[in-house]
């Protein structure tokens, strides 16, 4: 009985090394690629670039995944990093026409400066329930929001070339 108790205890003090190896350095804000065709109302109103890494940190520890966050990621750093950029956001339409907002994201997750995954995500939405009661940024929060927790499931089994959201 002793030697279970004792085993018991090695495994419960081993644990926090194992959820270490699961820690993932999340890239906030996200950057925006430079051929983005985003509006600058967008830009300056919106705070897409924060909206998807709170997503990400949030889906990811639900699936047991522990996240921080860096202001950069350059994929060098020691460890598992995600970097990630917005690469199209639409913002068609308004509350009393309708809505049309997109935005696609793509990512690399790094291991110690090596590329073990990559993923593509896009989300569209029209607003949702209540959508003509709702503003621009509103509607685009919640896909980034989608997308957000698009990745942070992905990154609990992450693979090459995933499609993930309206992609797949």
């Amino acid at each position: 009985m002793r030697k279970w108790t004792y085993l018991a205890l090695l495994m419960f003090a081993a644990a926090p090394a194992a959820f270490a190896a699961d820690s993932v350095t999340v890239q906030k804000p996200v950057s925006i690629n430079d051929d983005a065709d985003v509006p600058q109302a967008v830009l300056d109103e919106c705070k897409l670039d924060s909206e998807v890494p709170d997503a990400v940190a949030a889906k990811a520890k639900a699936a047991g995944v522990t996240t921080t966050f860096a202001e950069k990621v350059s994929g060098s750093e020691k460890g598992r990093t995600l970097q990630m950029e917005i690469t199209d956001v639409v913002s068609d339409g308004n509350a009393f026409l309708g809505h049309h907002k997109s935005m696609t994201v793509k990512g690399k997750l790094y291991q110690d400066g090596n590329v073990v995954a990559t993923f593509r995500d896009r989300r569209n939405s029209m607003g949702g329930a209540f959508g003509g009661f709702k503003g621009n940024c509103a509607v685009l929060a919640r896909t980034a929001k989608a997308i957000g927790e698009d990745i942070g499931e992905w990154l609990a089994a992450p693979k090459m070339d995933a499609r993930l959201g309206d992609l797949e």
